[in-house]
């Protein structure tokens, strides 16, 4: 049975109005039953917003199918709107007109909402960097205690001005030059929100930009190659070093985006946990810089299979299939391993490792997770220890799980005051549905339609009974 959710715009509004629904408590006290389905995913939330801001300075009308109608994505394209850009919303796909390079029409006294999205946050300020007025930058609650000094520090050598000068968080000012200047810079957290958002600049730039990047998502430069825009990389052993050049136009393009494998981890995670069950996700994005979780659960003895791979305009997609597993192993992580390549997905990663066989130690991911949404490292550490799973701190960076896979969860269990961190609503309802116990998770529809709309359709069409 094939199993598909077309999310319109006009539900997604709904659901965002519907303030009162939002405020009582997802119930789940019944275990999943046994399924054996394929599902299709939600487009990639990362390829949704970097269509609509790559699109709006192409040279002529655009269209993207599966875009994802998430409110991060809405914002997006809201900002856009503001900034002049005419977008079309249909029920089957999303058109920009794009207007070129520095196409936008910048208004005094402007004001740009990125809402709960620091992909769109960070990557919109490199392409402002041409405003002749200032313009206010502003998030919600979680973006704004997010660091914005990261992306201002790279922004501010191409010659552009931010206010006030020493403020790191929203909101925050812009102030762009027709002056602009090329720039060379080396990016080594492993960001891909600072490169792109260098991208965007150097995009406006005259000559040639130069970025060494410690190695991450790198979505923007293969679009960018499909594009022709001008673009040469090579590629090193943790770093890519990355030349652009800029003023170059670009025509528009069409774009199918493929599921989202960050998304689509919550269904493996939920078929691995569950018992004598079996999923195909069809069409997913394998981009190698998105796969950390399937490498490692793989290497926890999972059953993980992609199948029918293709190259789609430079993206890796597959059809990704897994069966539950009985025998989880413990995993001592590499220090090695691209920690970026699942850097959203380690709060799922630790859960499935609390039912594995022997000790986990994971290393170097705590600093940066602690920075995301919500401090997602100290959350893990509370949602192990309520489930009653032994952990031990290593440093401010990472964490040894005492697995238990017989472990029973028949308790009661209470999510909330979690910063609306729609990935942790989403592993506390995985958690709940596979393993069982009396659960109550609040906020959590006004959470995960930041960036999943249909994932509470799609857990309930697998048979999952939540309240």
């Amino acid at each position: 049975m094939l199993l598909q959710e077309t999310t319109t715009l006009g539900i997604l509004l709904n659901l965002i109005n519907t303030k009162r629904s939002m405020q009582k408590p997802l119930i789940i006290n019944n275990v999943i039953k046994k399924f054996n389905k394929k599902i299709n995913i939600d487009g990639d939330k990362s390829l949704s917003i970097r269509f609509v801001l790559i699109a709006s300075q192409a040279v002529g009308k655009s269209k993207a199918f599966n875009l994802l109608r998430s409110t991060d994505v809405v914002s997006s394209i809201n900002v856009l709107r503001k900034l002049g850009i005419k977008i079309l919303l249909k029920k089957n796909y999303c058109e920009v007109l794009g207007k070129g390079i520095n196409g936008f029409f910048y208004k005094k006294n402007l004001t740009l909402d990125a809402g709960n999205s620091g992909t769109l946050g960070r990557c919109i300020l490199g392409s402002l960097v041409r405003s002749p007025y200032k313009i206010k930058l502003i998030g919600d609650s979680s973006l704004s205690k997010r660091d914005f000094s990261r992306v201002v520090k790279p922004l501010r050598e191409f010659g552009v001005n931010f206010y006030p000068k020493e403020k790191k968080t929203l909101p925050i000012y812009i102030k762009g030059t027709n002056f602009i200047r090329p720039i060379n810079f080396k990016e080594d957290i492993g960001s891909a929100q600072i490169k792109t958002s260098i991208c965007l600049a150097a995009l406006n730039s005259p000559g040639e930009s130069f970025l060494v990047s410690k190695r991450c998502r790198d979505h923007t430069e293969i679009l960018f190659k499909y594009l022709k825009i001008p673009i040469k990389i090579k590629k090193k052993k943790k770093y890519d070093l990355i030349k652009i050049k800029g003023l170059k136009n670009f025509k528009s393009f069409n774009y199918n985006i493929p599921a989202d494998p960050s998304s689509s981890a919550f269904f493996i995670m939920l078929t691995v946990l569950s018992k004598n069950s079996s999923i195909l996700i069809k069409n997913c994005l394998v981009n190698e810089n998105r796969i950390g979780f399937y490498k490692i659960l793989k290497l926890m003895g999972a059953k993980i299979v992609f199948k029918n791979k293709k190259i789609y305009k430079g993206e890796k997609i597959a059809d990704i299939y897994c069966k539950s597993s009985k025998n989880l192993k413990s995993i001592n992580l590499s220090k090695n391993f691209n920690i970026s390549s699942c850097i959203d997905e380690f709060i799922s990663i630790f859960i499935i490792a609390s039912f594995s066989s022997g000790i986990s130690t994971f290393k170097g991911m705590g600093i940066e997770m602690n920075k995301k949404e919500s401090p997602r490292m100290d959350w893990s550490f509370k949602i192990l220890k309520m489930i009653g799973i032994k952990t031990k701190r290593i440093g401010n960076h990472g964490i040894k799980i005492y697995g238990n896979p017989n472990l029973k969860l028949n308790k009661k269990y209470v999510l909330k005051n979690y910063l609306k961190d729609h990935r942790l609503a989403m592993n506390a309802i995985v958690l709940a549905l596979a393993r069982g116990g009396n659960w109550k998770i609040y906020d959590a529809k006004k959470s995960i339609i930041t960036s999943f709309p249909s994932f509470l359709k799609i857990a309930k069409l697998l048979g999952g009974k939540i309240n």
